[in-house]
């Protein structure tokens, strides 16, 4: 399974969110090598941000980025 790369763009709401791929990795070395040339060469806007998933297609990994998940509650020894 490949290695997306993905700008993703939070709306006014944090629930809403969209989505452009940017590149594929067969290998999570060269795509996290990638995203770290892209946040210092192309920086983005306050709501925008790369993110690197792992799925076996476009659909799949654009599904997971834009789904709605909550916040983990801290436990009072993680703190």
């Amino acid at each position: 399974m490949p290695y997306y790369i993905y700008i993703v763009t939070t709306m006014d709401t944090t629930t809403k969110k969209s989505v452009e791929r940017v590149s594929e990795f067969e290998n999570f070395k060269l795509a996290k090598t990638e995203v770290r040339r892209l946040r210092a060469e192309q920086p983005l806007q306050d709501n925008q941000s790369y993110k690197i998933i792992f799925a076996e297609d476009t659909a799949q990994a654009e599904q997971r980025l834009i789904e709605y998940r909550e916040e983990p509650v801290a436990k009072e020894w993680e703190k």
